[in-house]
């Protein structure tokens, strides 16, 4: 498959870091054609400009020189891989701004003429795999704030712009004292995951 990983974490010496090179590695072992896009070593700029938002309803489309090869590797991944950490139960504001800025209309998705529901436009896009990394305990993603990263994956994001798409969401728990068995156990299930990908 072609796969997209894209990963949003500072710190190279990271756990995130670290997981990411086990995806890669992985993928390229078993023979999928792989993209990188580690948002903070590509310097990607993620606020979105006022130029990128006027355009959005324009007739001559989205404004996308800024992000043009961005746009290609996502509109051409078969499977998406994502690894970031969760902080304060949403995305680091690298991620946010990379969503905000190629998940573009005209590229993953289509207004309506009318502007009612918008309409999916990944339509190649058949297997999502966000690995994620928390400090908090299970318990409170779960229970008290009901999973919001899952949720705006899962409906606002996929739901919209590829329906036909698969989403696995592996979360670390407890993530800044992991001692080394439990890394072992989660990093078999990631790649028990990535060796589904078909």
């Amino acid at each position: 498959m072609k796969c997209l990983v894209v990963i949003a974490h500072p710190l190279q010496d990271s756990l995130c870091a670290s997981l990411s090179r086990l995806v890669v590695d992985a993928l390229v072992a078993d023979g999928h054609e792989v993209e990188t896009e580690s948002l903070y070593t590509d310097d990607f700029q993620p606020a979105l400009s006022a130029g990128e938002r006027s355009s959005y309803y324009d007739v001559g489309g989205y404004d996308d020189e800024a992000v043009r090869a961005q746009l290609a590797r996502l509109s051409a991944a078969q499977a998406l891989v994502l690894v970031f950490p969760t902080w304060w139960f949403g995305f680091p504001a690298m991620l946010k701004g990379w969503f905000d800025r190629v998940w573009a209309p005209g590229h993953a998705y289509h207004h309506a003429s009318d502007l009612g529901a918008i309409r999916p436009a990944l339509l190649g896009l058949r297997r999502t795999i966000a690995i994620t990394t928390l400090g908090s305990p299970w318990w409170v993603d779960w229970l008290l704030l009901r999973r919001p990263v899952r949720r705006v994956l899962a409906s606002a994001l996929l739901g919209t712009c590829a329906p036909q798409c698969r989403l696995d969401l592996l979360s670390l728990y407890r993530a800044e004292r992991v001692e080394r068995s439990r890394l072992e156990r989660f990093e078999r299930r990631i790649l028990a995951r990535l060796r589904r990908l078909h």
